[in-house]
């Protein structure tokens, strides 16, 4: 073979960087499984570092979830900030209109703010301090750019041995536009009950902010200092009881802004409760703690402060420097216009397609110019890492080490039969 024949030229070595992602990942083992799928470390050759490969089944079996699974992948672009994990990349499927599953390459993070709660028993003031300034500060972002993430709770806090937390899944977030009338908008709240601020038991308010997510952050601060949930309820009410044990049965002026009737005439029905001091539920922690906590717990939303407020308190005095934090650009309506229409199956996998060439900039170019060929199948990497996965999977929970089969290296051009 002529020397010239074996050098590939350097268009194609550009094409197989960017389109043939075969070898640049290494399976290691899962780390986790889900309704959605599996997560898997891996290492990245390119780079030289660890991350975190999360395979989303069946995206597009149910419309709802295939909109969430394009909203959080479109928010964790838009909100780059060191308090939000990561997404590093996005493997491209081999086929345009036909693809199932996504691989979503994150920043791998060791554990979760629930699993670290578990474990450690001998955590610090300074824990605290440190915890909650990164989620408020991950949290005041957040809410610059109209975001309101809805679903803050222990396991989606990321977090690594050296104290660092990352805010993740933004399935359930939404963006905050002017003319969005709220309240009707958003009808599919389903997150976890036990961080739920009050105003949505039972839909309260006639349209809610971003206090909710105060609320939501206020309940996980607690739980670091006592090692437990502060509000586990079991249903609505006893969510209610929970709450108007520690924080008194609120005013009537606060009762009469109830939208939902039966919570309404449940809270005018019930005992007069006084509510319990800060520094008797929670004897040991640090009163500046405890002052900021009671104003993030505030029954009304009105009376929360703003993530901005809340690091301004003097609890971090020394630590947080307000005019030092990032501020966001407020996202677009028009990255969001899919939330206002109703959508189909086919609309959901061109946008989540859309999505993923923002991690391929020049087949992003080629879509743009029009100059892509659609009939064309691209070489990926996703069929490798189909059956990788699926043996990992397979052996997930046996006790025993598990080594993925090893890959072939080579990553062909695939075209249509």
């Amino acid at each position: 073979m002529q020397p010239d024949q074996r050098k590939k030229s350097s268009v194609d070595v550009d094409f197989f960087t960017e389109y043939g992602e075969g070898s640049r990942y290494r399976i290691e083992e899962v780390i986790g499984k889900g309704s959605y799928g599996v997560v898997c470390s891996a290492y990245d050759t390119h780079i030289g570092e660890k991350v975190a490969i999360k395979k989303i089944n069946d995206i597009f079996e149910h419309v709802s979830d295939a909109t969430r699974i394009l909203r959080e992948i479109k928010l964790l672009r838009l909100l780059r900030h060191p308090d939000i994990v990561e997404i590093k990349h996005i493997l491209l499927p081999p086929s345009r209109r036909e693809f199932k599953d996504i691989y979503v390459v994150f920043e791998l993070m060791e554990s979760d703010l629930h699993q670290v709660i578990k474990a450690n028993d001998d955590l610090t003031p300074e824990h605290y301090q440190f915890f909650l300034y990164q989620l408020l500060r991950g949290l005041k972002y957040i809410h610059t750019a109209n975001v309101f993430h809805r679903d803050l709770k222990p396991k989606n806090i990321l977090a690594n041995a050296d104290c660092k937390l990352k805010i993740c899944d933004f399935g359930l977030a939404r963006v905050a536009f002017n003319d969005t009338p709220t309240a009707i908008f958003w009808t599919d709240y389903v997150a976890t009950r036990w961080y739920r601020a009050p105003e949505l038991c039972g839909s309260f308010f006639s349209k809610y902010t971003p206090a909710i997510d105060i609320w939501s952050i206020g309940c996980i601060f607690s739980e670091l200092l006592t090692g437990k949930p502060l509000f586990p309820g079991k249903n609505v009410v006893h969510q209610l009881d929970l709450m108007t044990d520690l924080l008194g049965t609120p005013t009537p002026e606060a009762i009469a802004r109830v939208r939902n009737e039966k919570a309404r005439r449940y809270l005018s029905s019930m005992r007069k409760k006084k509510p319990v001091p800060f520094s008797q539920k929670f004897p040991n922690a640090d009163p500046l703690a405890l002052r900021l906590l009671e104003r993030m717990l505030a029954f009304e939303p009105k009376d929360r402060p703003t993530a901005e407020e809340a690091l301004a308190d003097p609890y971090f005095k020394g630590l947080a420097k307000v005019e030092r934090e990032p501020t966001a650009q407020p996202v677009t309506k028009m990255e969001f216009e899919f939330e206002r229409r109703r959508i189909t199956k086919e609309d959901v996998r061109e946008l989540i397609y859309r999505e993923i060439l923002e991690y391929h900039p020049k087949m992003l170019k080629e879509h743009l110019d029009g100059s892509e060929p659609t009939g064309f199948m691209y070489p990926s990497a996703v069929d490798h890492f189909k059956k990788q996965f699926a043996y990992l999977e397979e052996h997930y929970g046996n006790g025993a080490p598990v080594t993925p089969p090893e890959r072939q290296h080579a990553s062909l051009p695939r075209y249509p039969c």
